[in-house]
């Protein structure tokens, strides 16, 4: 199995490239996340990041909420960074990938547990790109890898064990990212 700390480093970065990005007055707008508008992806995604450190630092986070309040109009990209160098350095350890975590899914050891959080990140990554107009450009290897792990960890089928909608088809002329968003029942805001 492939160490997923160097891609889950990358994909955090990403992430924090595209929170720098946003201006308060897109704070309202849509995302694929149709539950969401950006703010609230934004405080899940800041949450999120931090249940990941949690998990890293503790073995368990499940505890930690998975969105944040108070951060202001401005302050997304502080608050990510904030938690982004918390959590790359909770997976930094070899012990910490040897050793059981307990997360949403059962506990298992942490080198399972991360390529799934790589996915998480990126799949809400492409989620706020999409929100956001698409103002980057993203990393195509990243998301190979998490549709390689989103193909392996979820169903074709129904999924009334995991947080995802069911798969829709892929956009005609989608890229990798288009394919990981269809796999995981997002759709993007405007065509391809």
């Amino acid at each position: 199995m492939t160490d997923a700390r160097p891609l889950f480093a990358r994909a955090t970065t990403q992430a924090a490239d595209l929170i720098g990005t946003v201006r308060p007055e897109q704070l309202s707008g849509p995302t694929p996340c149709t539950e969401y508008d950006v703010r609230t992806l934004l405080s899940h995604v800041v949450g999120a990041c931090t249940r990941i450190a949690v998990c890293g630092e503790r073995g368990d986070g499940l505890h930690v909420r998975m969105f944040v309040d108070g951060v202001p109009d401005d302050g997304w990209p502080r608050a990510y960074e904030d938690v982004r160098g918390r959590v790359v350095a909770a997976w930094a350890s070899d012990e910490r990938l040897a050793t059981p975590v307990r997360v949403p899914w059962g506990e298992v050891p942490g080198r399972e547990a991360l390529p799934l959080y790589v996915m998480e990140v990126v799949t809400h990554t492409w989620d706020l790109w999409e929100g956001l107009g698409r103002p980057l450009s993203l990393d195509t290897e990243l998301a190979e890898y998490s549709l390689a792990v989103a193909h392996e960890a979820l169903p074709d089928g129904p999924r009334t064990d995991h947080p995802f909608q069911p798969v829709v088809p892929t956009p005609e002329g989608a890229d990798v990212y288009g394919e990981l968003a269809a796999w995981l029942g997002r759709r993007p805001l405007s065509p391809v």
